[in-house]
This record gives C-alpha cells, structure tokens and sequence, in this order.
C-alpha cells in the first residue's frame, strides 16, 4: 500500500521538476515533505516504471579506434632533418595549440 502511495508522489515530484530529479533529488524533497523513505526505496521505486534522472553529459568520441579511418599521407617520409631553418615542421597535432 505504502508503495503505491510513494509511486504516485515520486511521479508528481518527478513531472513537477522537467522530468530531470534523479533518486537523490527527488528523495531529499520527499523528506522534506515528511514522507520518511530510505534512497534504495526510492531507487526500487523509480526503477519498476523506468524513471531516472538527466545526465549531465557524456564523454565526447573523438578519435576511431583501429584503422578504420584514413590515415592522413606521411609527407616528410620520416626525414626529420631540414635543409634550412623553417623547411620542415613536425609536430603530433593532438598537442598543438591552434
């Protein structure tokens, strides 16, 4: 019974905020409405209809892995050596500021 009756007020808790409270939040504010709930009841509770938070973000993809991309043509053909100053410049681009 008791269940159900806190079902329907993580619901209301959760709609009422845009749908981003997650179990933390939305356990804190039923505390302070008086509704004395354990977080793992909470976390049970939102899990059975699928409820959860907003996530803040994701790590961005940056490179593909294994040699699925092409390889950008290797122009120096590992000849490090300049004949003059300012002929030849080499750097790992991942560690250049531009």
């Amino acid at each position: 019974m008791r269940d159900t009756e806190l079902k329907e007020r993580i619901q209301e808790i959760y709609t009422s905020n845009y749908r981003v409270y997650g179990a933390r939040k939305i356990w804190r504010e039923l505390n302070r409405q008086g509704h004395a709930v354990a977080r793992c009841t909470v976390e049970r509770l939102m899990r059975e209809p699928g409820i959860t938070g907003a996530v803040r973000s994701k790590r961005v993809i940056t490179t593909i892995p294994g040699g699925q991309a092409e390889r950008a043509p290797n122009l120096v053909d590992h000849d490090f050596v300049a004949a003059a100053p300012d002929r030849c410049r080499v750097a790992d681009f991942t560690h250049v500021k531009t």
